[in-house]
């Protein structure tokens, strides 16, 4: 049957949905009709803007009929020759394991569970099958081309969601890699990370503050520390530490996606293509994040020091590194660093196995007829397991900050790890393992949600993702 022939039920079919999407009744729609009408079916909105860009034949903002009906022919049959391909026994229905072969093939290996959740996000029947007329439904509004690009929507929408779960790298494939997506993503995620380390740099500088001067300060509080902090040194000085803390964003991400890469190579053997399960993805992104970590430590420490600096104490962060180097040597610089590293494991496992639970239950209980949970879940979800990869790897980041900023901290001898947690249970009880947690906390949902609307900007901006 040809694309463009005539069928009286299709067409009848069309001029419902043009009706419905037609908000103004005046017989055109344009894109903010298209996007609002599209989510008012409970359908995907997929890309408004692509759909008018391809559709607009007379290239005037607008779809009328005809073109809205010659452009949902078109993409029903590229549809219709990708579920034929799909559909491998010829059966009329798509299953499991028509969906984990064509992955297969595509190079992108899944569970049959991790399968089952993308078949269950467009069967609406129950049958555990998409026949042709749910994968229409499912795929009629986003303007995929190929298989590939559906694909790359399940990798990037459903399995392996990209965000603030850095040590646990996205999965790419060959032609990913050599289109240069992998880099544009990790330039999208640095941007996001300077964004939201900066808007939220008071509340880490008043975290650390309490970290290390809490015991002492007594009395002190999320106000009066902020309050203190710019009559020491205006305004300005709340953002002590932040230059860094942004800088070492760029070499941090760079060197731990390089070692990630290495790692799961190694994990992976002899065989060739097919990504890593996450138990696997987890092992490796603890290691490269520990690689990561040995190689850029010299800036946690600097950072550490710059923002716990009195006025005119360093000039810059050279200044910084010149009289750190000087006075106390090349050791000076790694202190900390293996309470910092045991640090990564727990809070790398929680935060992941809590988030991946989170999302998992949101979607086979709320989400029928979608992959993606939303914006507003992986928020909520990303805050959740952020925080309590947080409670549980706290009092590690503290004594971390303690060891760092021991030479800037008079009349107490320099101790090892064990030795701060001693002291820190002996003086000030278990609570001061977690001095400062207020302001980390406080951080978390403004990082998260500036970090993800960052993110998907610069994602938009250097054309990453569908």
């Amino acid at each position: 049957m040809s694309g463009a022939s005539l069928d009286p039920e299709r067409e009848r079919r069309y001029a419902e949905l043009f009706e419905q999407l037609d908000l103004n009744k005046d017989g055109r729609v344009d894109i903010s009709e298209l996007r609002t009408g599209l989510a008012a079916l409970g359908l995907h909105r997929g890309e408004a803007e692509e759909i008018v860009l391809e559709s607009d034949i007379n290239h005037d903002g607008l779809l009328d009929f005809q073109e809205f009906s010659q452009y949902l022919r078109a993409h029903e049959k590229r549809l219709r020759l990708i579920f034929h391909n799909l559909d491998r026994n010829n059966d009329g229905r798509i299953d499991v394991a028509e969906i984990q072969h064509s992955l297969h093939k595509l190079g992108v290996e899944v569970t049959m569970e991790q399968a089952s959740r993308i078949l269950q996000s467009m069967d609406r029947d129950g049958t555990m099958t998409i026949d042709w007329n749910e994968w229409r439904d499912h795929f009629l509004f986003n303007p995929f081309h190929n298989m590939e690009e559906i694909v790359h929507y399940w990798k990037h929408s459903h399995m392996f969601d990209i965000g603030e779960h850095l040590t646990v790298p996205d999965e790419f494939s060959e032609q990913e890699r050599r289109s240069g997506l992998v880099w544009r993503q990790l330039v999208a995620g640095a941007m996001a990370g300077a964004v939201s380390r900066t808007g939220t740099a008071p509340l880490d500088r008043l975290k650390v503050f309490l970290q290390v001067h809490g015991s002492t300060s007594r009395g002190i509080n999320l106000w009066s520390g902020l309050r203190g902090m710019v009559q020491e040194g205006g305004v300005s000085s709340l953002w002590r530490g932040n230059g860094i803390n942004v800088l070492k964003i760029a070499p941090e991400s760079a060197i731990k996606f390089m070692a990630y890469e290495q790692i799961k190579w190694v994990i992976r053997g002899s065989k060739e293509g097919g990504s890593l399960r996450v138990q696997e993805r987890f092992i490796a992104g603890s290691l490269a994040g520990a690689i990561a970590q040995t190689i850029i430590y010299p800036m946690e420490v600097l950072k550490t020091r710059l923002t716990l600096r009195k006025t005119g104490q360093y000039s810059g962060m050279a200044d910084c590194a010149r009289q750190i180097l000087k006075t106390e040597g090349v050791r000076a610089f790694y202190r900390g660093y293996l309470p910092n590293t045991l640090g990564i494991i727990p809070y790398a496992g929680i935060d992941l196995a809590v988030y991946e639970t989170l999302k998992n239950a949101w979607l086979q209980r709320f989400c029928v007829d979608s992959a993606d949970p939303g914006v507003l879940v992986l928020l909520g979800c990303g805050t959740i397991s952020s925080t309590c990869g947080q409670l549980a790897s706290y009092p590690l980041a503290l004594i971390r900050t303690r060891m760092q900023a021991q030479a800037i901290t008079e009349g107490k001898p320099k101790m090892t790890m064990v030795g701060q947690f001693k002291y820190i249970i002996s003086h000030e009880g278990v609570p001061g393992l977690y001095r400062g947690i207020t302001p980390n906390f406080l951080k978390v949902i403004p990082a998260v949600s500036i970090s993800y609307v960052v993110y998907e900007h610069m994602k938009k901006v250097l054309g990453v993702g569908y």
